[in-house]
């Protein structure tokens, strides 16, 4: 289950996480990031994908900061369209079912008819050309649909309201190639682990955004990588890669604009985590508190 988490927030022991110990870790997802010899500093702040509204807030402090910036950067350089995103979604050859033995393809259609109330012809219309993933990304929206706010498109519009230039530090077709890579018998996996519980997946989001409420992003991250299954065996193509693969991105960023880097907050801890890997690029990484509850 912790890989749909990866759909809500896209990894070691916390005394490994930094120079602090587990109790000093500060709890915020809102960070200064400076060049030693230059005054001129960059923001980075930790999202969640997939948020419901009633819990979705954000801090006047995170909003000052974007609007002192330069440069907004996220993951993505946008929202992509559905014309954009729909050929990336399809298997070129081949189809969905052929991932799945019968037994497989049963339950899978006996969920679909039960928690997403499609009858059979309709879910096979829309699924049978379809790479695994999107039937996770269905199931992972599923009991939230229509019920939630995004971070990303909440700092895009702020990023336009101020006219600031908007960047990104992957493509939609580099991220859609981590599900693409992965073997068969994890996308399999992949798939089959969402529909046997599907109460799990509710239970385990509510869990990760009160951490993220909680602003505790060791712990989150603790809680999303110390899992036996898929996303452990690929941490290393999730996140650890993922983050060094940024840190020149935003180097090159930073050293020309005031930037403000918005990513999933699964990405700021841990030993390859955003924030030690500026501190490891002689960048002075600063917290700075937020508080929730009084909109600072």
């Amino acid at each position: 289950m912790k890989l749909l988490a990866l759909f809500f927030i896209f990894t070691c022991a916390l005394s490994a996480f930094s120079q602090l110990g587990p109790t000093e870790q500060p709890k915020t997802l809102l960070w200064k990031i400076e060049e030693k010899g230059t005054k001129k500093a960059s923001y980075l702040f930790g999202t969640m994908h997939l948020m419901e509204t009633d819990k979705f807030f954000l801090p006047k402090k995170v909003e000052k900061s974007l609007r002192k910036s330069e440069i907004v950067v996220l993951e993505l350089p946008g929202i992509p369209n559905q014309a954009e995103t729909m050929p990336l979604l399809q298997l070129q050859n081949g189809t969905f079912f052929d991932f799945f033995d019968s037994l497989q393809t049963d339950s899978i259609v006996r969920w679909a008819n039960e928690d997403l109330k499609l009858n059979t012809d309709l879910f096979l219309s829309i699924i049978t050309p379809m790479k695994p993933f999107v039937l996770v990304q269905m199931a992972s929206q599923i009991h939230f649909m229509g019920k939630t706010t995004s971070y990303e498109r909440t700092l895009i519009q702020l990023a336009e309201e101020n006219k600031l230039e908007i960047a990104g530090l992957e493509t939609i077709l580099e991220q859609l190639s981590f599900f693409d890579n992965l073997e068969k018998s994890d996308q399999r996996e992949m798939v089959m682990e969402c529909i046997r519980n599907p109460k799990a997946l509710k239970d385990e989001t509510t869990m990760l955004q009160q951490l993220y409420l909680q602003q505790d992003i060791y712990e989150l991250y603790q809680k999303i990588v110390t899992d036996t299954g898929i996303l452990a065996k690929q941490q290393h193509t999730f996140l650890d890669n993922r983050n060094k693969s940024w840190i020149p991105k935003i180097q090159t960023i930073i050293a020309n604009k005031s930037a403000f880097i918005a990513v999933g907050a699964a990405h700021l801890a841990g030993p390859n985590g955003l924030i030690q890997l500026l501190q490891n690029a002689d960048y002075t990484v600063t917290p700075i508190p937020l508080n929730f509850d009084t909109n600072q």
